[in-house]
């Protein structure tokens, strides 16, 4: 039996309500809702194919939904693009690494705060030089655990440290809200750790959605879990109630 999201109190800063998406026949997402809320890690877990990668490219605005609402900030903006809904305050990363691996951490994170707001650069002018940008990116660096990298070619970090400068991207955007795709994939221990730290440090001022596959990870930084199967969401609340949830465990647990 499905068990809808219904979080109350907080400050919900994302709201999906009864969303679906439709491929032909076949139905990737099933009526989902789900509200995150600022000082939450908020992680969505599943199988292959449970479809987790479409909700949260729902929620992005990078593929429409076929039914449902998405509210951000409080505003409907289920028929607004990608760019219009960065540009409201939500921040993605995605499974595969999408910095500019010959330029710098510092240039990368520039390059993010630039594109939020984005100027009439004159011919004469170096973007690089806007103060604005420059200050953006760097606090953005800061906050991800890179200021000591900020002159160091992106191409040159390690696996761990490009998914932390994907997050000082997002937060060079100035987002209140955070959409993790898979952000520990491929990281070892020391790397997991240092990347569920900065979660637990960023999520005071975000909302943060984790899509993950890292159950030991989800089950030690998540404040909320929804679980989807075949589209639909199964279960979600509090990591001990998922954990005890004798659906969950057959579905997709196993007993964890």
């Amino acid at each position: 039996m499905s068990m809808p999201d219904t979080t109350t109190g907080g400050d919900v800063l994302l709201r999906g309500r009864d969303i679906t998406r439709r491929w032909g026949g076949l139905v990737a997402v099933n009526k989902v809702s789900l509200e995150l809320q600022r000082g939450q890690v908020h992680a969505v877990i599943g199988t292959n194919g449970a479809g987790k990668s479409t909700l949260i490219n729902i929620l992005s605005g990078e593929i429409p939904p076929s039914e449902g609402q998405v509210e951000l900030l409080g505003q409907d903006v289920t028929a607004w693009s990608q760019p219009r809904r960065a540009q409201a305050g939500l921040g993605r990363s995605y499974q595969r690494t999408t910095v500019y691996t010959s330029f710098t951490v510092l240039e990368n994170c520039r390059l993010a705060a630039q594109a939020r707001t984005p100027k009439p650069w004159h011919w004469w002018q170096d973007a690089s030089r806007c103060e604005t940008s420059v200050a953006a990116a760097r606090a953005a660096a800061a906050s991800a655990g890179l200021s000591d990298w900020l002159d160091r070619s992106a191409g040159l970090l390690s696996h761990g440290q490009k998914r932390q400068l994907e997050i000082a991207m997002c937060l060079a955007t100035a987002p209140q809200v955070l959409l993790l795709d898979e952000p520990l994939a491929g990281m070892g221990a020391e790397e997991t750790d240092r990347m569920l730290q900065l979660l637990q440090t960023l999520k005071a001022d975000h909302a943060i959605l984790l899509v993950e596959h890292d159950m030991d990870a989800v089950f030690r930084v998540a404040d909320r879990i929804t679980v989807m199967v075949n589209g639909a969401v199964i279960a979600s609340g509090t990591p001990d109630e998922v954990r005890n949830s004798a659906e969950v465990q057959a579905a997709y647990l196993g007993g964890h």
